[in-house]
């Protein structure tokens, strides 16, 4: 039986594209300019790095609701309100003549971008036909990891010549481009399954990452054997088991717990957010390393981060036209397997490391990532029933997002013990004039992320001994 083809799916792609890459930008792209801000603001840097915080976890914090909302209204609503909510906060964010203003702006922003990367997903799965859609789904992986790794590099082009009020306001024009096309090219209807939302299993989910990030972000500062600390965390713990209760004796829960039993779609969530975690180890240590310990300027680190995205924006939709024809796990294991080698290049990194040799292992961990997402997103994606759709993707995003916040905190927290240790004394900053101490610790935090990533290769293999069992009994 052939697929009813929308004939204006491209022009879809293109817009909830825009507004995925843009919502997934931000969450990067002020990390590089938190110095001048904190500066311009007169704030110390501990508050400003609240600017990137709240906007992380905001969004971990709704994307379930979006999701589940998504599939009760239509994933289309959901994500037009939520392309129209990062614009505004995105005015406000430029407008942020002091610290409370410009996070409310981030709050903002980061509902409206919940809303985006609950439904993006769902809207082209729902659009492209079976043919198509890990080409499609390729493209969306695309944009969301060039979103989260180009971040510094684009942030840093864009300091070098403006304001850092522009770093929010460039979403104006390009988010009003992608609201017309939206506008024009989006069905105006699709398929729905209402349904109430569970404002019980919200609350609980809602306190369980509060009081979880909550004891990362404060543990960087006073310890994790702090009490109060580890308190938190177990207190964490308590509330997400009561989640899990509640999500099993609730007759519409926000998450149906019965979805997990798809190996499919649970090892790609797994495999999908240590993936996340992994790149962002080395997305926190090289503008140290390739600014610190080599000396380049922000500018010059950025155009050589840059390599990263190009490489996987190109390799990401061939990836995914590939995966319609090739077993989209032995993909994702070979997408495994290069990252793998480039974090052990990475291993080899020291002040006398040339630039060709830098290029080509940030260019092989683009590669990797290129041929892992597009058909790993489509397994998952693939895999759930049509009226999972939204509540598929928002939890795609939020692991994506929990890897980011967990990739961005261990990776700083390795770093820095590992060079405390090296020094003798407490280190929290790159140490002038003893670039051998950050070397030897982002050694180990690189080493760290190697192991990380051999675990997912090792669960891919085992998804993919699983599907050929499935299909051999």
């Amino acid at each position: 039986m052939n697929e009813e083809v929308n004939p204006k799916r491209w022009m879809v792609l293109i817009s909830v594209g825009i507004f995925t890459l843009m919502a997934t930008l931000d969450g990067s792209i002020v990390n590089i300019a938190l110095p001048v801000i904190s500066k311009d603001l007169n704030i110390p840097m501990n508050m400003a790095e609240w600017i990137v915080s709240i906007y992380l976890v905001t969004i971990c914090i709704f994307l379930l609701l979006f999701g589940k909302l998504a599939d009760s209204i239509g994933k289309i609503k959901v994500f037009k309100t939520g392309s129209i909510l990062f614009i505004i906060g995105s005015l406000i964010c430029g407008f942020g003549v002091d610290l409370p203003i410009l996070l409310a702006g981030r709050a903002v922003q980061a509902l409206g971008a919940s809303m985006a990367m609950a439904t993006n997903n769902g809207i082209i799965t729902q659009t492209f036909p079976l043919r198509e859609r890990g080409y499609a789904l390729g493209y969306i992986g695309s944009f969301v990891s060039i979103g989260a790794i180009a971040g510094p590099g684009i942030g840093g082009l864009i300091l070098s010549q403006f304001h850092w009020s522009y770093i929010f306001w460039i979403n104006l024009p390009i988010g009003a481009i992608a609201l017309l096309l939206g506008y024009l090219n989006l069905p105006k209807k699709e398929p729905k399954n209402p349904a109430k939302i569970d404002r019980r299993g919200f609350a609980v989910y809602f306190v369980t990452l509060i009081l979880f990030f909550a004891a990362i972000f404060i543990g960087q500062s006073v310890g994790f054997t702090n009490i109060y600390i580890i308190l938190t965390f177990i207190a964490a713990i308590a509330f997400f088991v009561l989640f899990i209760h509640l999500q099993k004796i609730t007759e519409q829960p926000m998450i149906e717990l019965r979805i997990f039993k798809n190996h499919d779609f649970t090892l790609g969530l797994v495999v999908g957010f240590l993936i996340f975690v992994t790149n962002f180890f080395f997305n926190v240590v090289s503008p140290f390393y390739l600014e610190n310990a080599l000396g380049m300027r922000a500018s010059i680190a950025g155009y050589v981060l840059m390599m990263f995205p190009i490489v996987q924006v190109i390799v990401a939709p061939l990836s995914g036209k590939m995966s319609a024809k090739i077993n989209p796990i032995l993909l994702t294991i070979a997408g495994l397997s290069v990252l793998a080698i480039a974090q052990i290049g990475y291993l080899f990194f020291n002040v006398s490391t040339s630039l060709w040799f830098i290029l080509l292992f940030i260019g092989l961990n683009g590669l990797g990532n290129g041929l892992f997402q597009a058909p790993n997103n489509t397994m998952i994606m693939s895999s759930v029933d049509p009226k999972d759709l939204g509540i598929a993707g928002g939890l795609n995003a939020l692991s994506r997002n929990l890897g980011m916040i967990i990739g961005v905190s261990f990776s700083t927290t390795i770093l820095f013990l590992s060079m405390s240790g090296f020094y003798g004394k407490s280190v929290t900053t790159y140490v002038d004039g003893r670039p051998d101490i950050f070397i030897d610790g982002m050694r180990v935090t690189m080493s760290f992320a190697l192991i990380i990533c051999l675990i997912a290769i090792i669960m891919s293999v085992i998804r993919l001994l699983k599907s050929r069992g499935l299909k051999n009994g």
